[in-house]
């Protein structure tokens, strides 16, 4: 269903799923069954099959980058990177998410959902209530969330207004308890709860997981998007695998997007590289545990089997 802007802003301000309308939040418990990967893990609640210790750090954790983006019509096909909404991605496995964000039109304090400038016709209040919905039905998982300051368009939010608008998520919506907010967790700290990756400026004194596209304390990303051609991408990603491989110890968590946005449309470029680089990779490895970090990608639905064998990584 196309939603107008007016059709959205009428739903009103707040967070509750009164608030939305069905077609957006429906339940990911809605559905009867979820998969099971190859190894024979559920993918709704395959965290629960890990130990309460183990580090986040540990892990491999397939993700989706620009979670949002499923409509062409919200934007281009070039910013169309989704085919399955967040309860989808949720149910199947994905549990990092990637969430960008400008101020909401005609309010005074929300958050939309954005690729640059092109509202994706989804709140913040809206994602945070399809992960709470996921949590208390599947309260063994955690979801790490990438939440950026897209900055762009008439939207666009000062380093000052959108710390003041994440807190009114917080403190006057109520979100607050749902964050984990400091420091790599262990899975029992962060069962239930949304780990917050912090892409936006923001005080020392809040002492959030800071993000970085490159490297930083808390994280190692490779995230080449365009200008470096679709073979070179593909051994890059290839790299940063045998990276986190080759370092399982490490205080700072990898980061690997699959995704490029140069030369054609994104699931074209997706299918190249999966095709090339990154089924041919892990398929040869499939009896070999790893610590791979995040893995986020475009149109997991085209690609169900590499998002089954990242999470199997976590096991064999």
């Amino acid at each position: 269903m196309s939603l107008s802007r007016r059709t959205v802003l009428k739903w009103g301000i707040g967070g509750g799923v009164a608030a939305a309308a069905p077609s957006i939040l429906a339940p990911a418990a809605a559905r009867a069954t979820w998969p099971v990967t190859p190894g024979g893990l559920p993918t709704d609640s395959w965290l629960g099959h890990l130990p309460s210790s183990q580090s986040l750090l540990s892990l491999t954790i397939p993700g989706t980058h620009d979670s949002c983006c499923e409509n062409p019509a919200y934007g281009t096909e070039w910013s169309h990177t989704q085919n399955w909404g967040i309860p989808e991605q949720l149910g199947q496995g994905v549990r990092f998410l990637d969430i960008r964000c400008n101020g909401l039109e005609g309010t005074a304090s929300e958050m939309g959902v954005y690729h640059s400038s092109f509202y994706q016709y989804i709140r913040l209040q809206d994602v945070l209530d399809q992960c709470r919905t996921f949590l208390a039905a599947q309260p063994t998982e955690t979801i790490v969330m990438r939440l950026r300051n897209e900055n762009a368009g008439g939207q666009a939010l000062s380093d000052a207004e959108f710390q003041r608008r994440f807190n009114y998520y917080l403190d006057t919506l109520g979100y607050r308890p749902t964050f984990h907010f400091y420091g790599w967790p262990t899975l029992g700290t962060a069962r239930g709860k949304i780990v917050l990756l912090a892409d936006f400026a923001f005080p020392a004194e809040w002492g959030l997981i800071g993000w970085s596209s490159s490297s930083n304390d808390y994280m190692i990303t490779q995230d080449t998007f365009q200008s470096v051609g679709l073979d070179t991408k593909g051994q890059l990603i290839i790299n940063q695998f045998d990276q986190a491989y080759l370092n399982p110890a490490s205080s700072r968590m990898y980061v690997n997007f699959l995704s490029y946005a140069g030369g054609t449309w994104p699931k074209l470029n997706e299918q190249y590289v999966m095709d090339h680089a990154i089924y041919p990779y892990l398929s040869a490895r499939t009896q070999q545990r790893a610590r791979f970090g995040i893995v986020p990608m475009d149109f997991p639905d085209f690609h169900v089997n590499v998002l089954q064998m990242l999470i199997d990584k976590n096991f064999v």
